[in-house]
């Protein structure tokens, strides 16, 4: 029943005025997510795709467009006036990529009804992956390491054929040296056809009946090698140098991959890192506090010397501007270095830091009596007169 069915405009997920573009799109998503040959057995993602592809088919076309926006469903059932004679469960599907040839090239990377890569083709090789430990300096101004990398080199015994001395690789039979064989299958769309890898030489379009004790058929050998990597200023933890051409090597002429060095930054004692920002914590007196005066700051480029205003309350932040890591992406610029300007309290003290301390008090309000001052009690000798301090 017409009415069992959802909206073709919902199905899609484009608005009511999308043009030819946004409905192409919508259904090039949905026909990727949901096709037969990507789910395999999956009943409800065969349902999904046939349901987006009505859609698609109606609203692609603006004659159908059009009567579906003023009948709804029912303009292809024969209900309510509709134009009906559009039976879309009679549609051939066998002919759907021929219908919609240009969205499923887009999706499955050839046109008409066949789909694949040619996997006898170049190919570059795979990226090998090591890691460097760098110091917070480091890392902030940059610096040049020394690293090891396992490569894979021509083996000297075959010359990179991977078949042994006096013997050479044989086109393969079976895709007669194309490295790829075509399948035909059928499935609910018609009759399939789709490109792949070759299952007995893997895709090379050889065989080798012999095998290079050496590399093992491989054609390649492991060895160890030293390499100086430059590592740029302000890089952070997790981030990566790129190397390119020192990964493994390419097949059927394609180039070497690249080597990715993954930095790991240990922590500093004083120091922290947010992006380009540094941040640390500095402790000043109690006097340097109240009365204001210069006080020696660390920072990545050395001490500096910074004023600290008289009547400064703790966890006041400061900025140094400048004084944080330097900018990979705009050379010249750098981040800035926070502070937060934290009191610290004296934890001992002579018989003459007490009294004048206690002297200190009396003349910037005598906080030590305020209780004292307020009550008239001591809250801890049971109601007794409170001694005064100083007194």
């Amino acid at each position: 029943m017409a009415d069992q069915k959802r909206d073709y405009y919902e199905v899609l997920g484009v608005d009511k005025n999308a043009d030819e573009a946004a409905l192409k799109k919508a259904y090039r998503e949905l026909a990727k997510k949901y096709h037969p040959d990507a789910n395999p057995g999956d009943k409800e993602a065969e349902a999904k795709f046939k349901e987006a592809s009505e859609a698609y088919a109606v609203l692609s076309d603006p004659e159908k467009r059009r009567q579906y926006d003023q009948f709804g469903h029912a303009a292809f059932d024969g209900g309510a006036g509709g134009a009906g004679g559009f039976d879309f469960s009679s549609m051939d599907f066998s002919d759907i990529f021929g219908s919609f040839g240009d969205i499923f090239s887009g999706i499955f990377g050839g046109g008409g009804r066949s789909y694949g890569g040619n996997s006898n083709g170049p190919m570059k090789g795979a990226n090998i992956r090591t890691r460097v430990d760098l110091d917070f300096l480091e890392a902030v101004f940059g610096c040049e390491k020394e690293i090891e990398l396992t490569v894979k080199e021509t083996c000297t015994s075959c010359n990179g054929s991977g078949a042994k001395k006096g013997t050479s690789p044989e086109t393969c039979s079976t895709c007669g040296g194309k490295g790829q064989v075509v399948r035909t299958r059928q499935s609910m769309l018609g009759m399939m056809r789709s490109v792949e890898p070759c299952p007995d030489c893997g895709g090379s379009g050889k065989i080798i009946r012999e095998k290079c004790p050496d590399c093992r058929g491989n054609g390649f050998v492991p060895m160890k090698k030293k390499y100086s990597v430059n590592i740029p200023a302000g890089i952070d933890n997790g981030q990566a140098v790129n190397m390119p051409g020192l990964g493994d090597p390419g097949r059927n002429g394609g180039p070497r991959g690249d080597a990715r060095v993954e930095v790991r930054v240990r922590p500093h004692p004083v120091f922290q890192r947010e992006g380009f920002d540094i941040f640390s914590n500095v402790p000043i007196t109690i006097a340097q506090a109240a009365l204001g005066g210069d006080v020696l700051i660390d920072t990545v480029d050395g001490k500096v010397v910074y004023n600290v205003k008289a009547g400064t309350q703790t966890d006041t932040r400061v900025r140094l501007k400048g004084k944080g890591v330097p900018s990979w992406r705009s050379k010249g610029v750098r981040g800035d270095h926070y502070i937060n300007l934290i009191i610290k309290t004296p934890d001992k003290l002579s018989k003459e830091a007490r009294e004048a301390l206690i002297e200190f008090d009396r003349l910037t309000g005598d906080s030590l009596n305020e209780v004292a001052r307020q009550t008239g009690k001591d809250p801890d000798d049971g109601g007794k007169k409170k001694k005064r301090f100083g007194k």
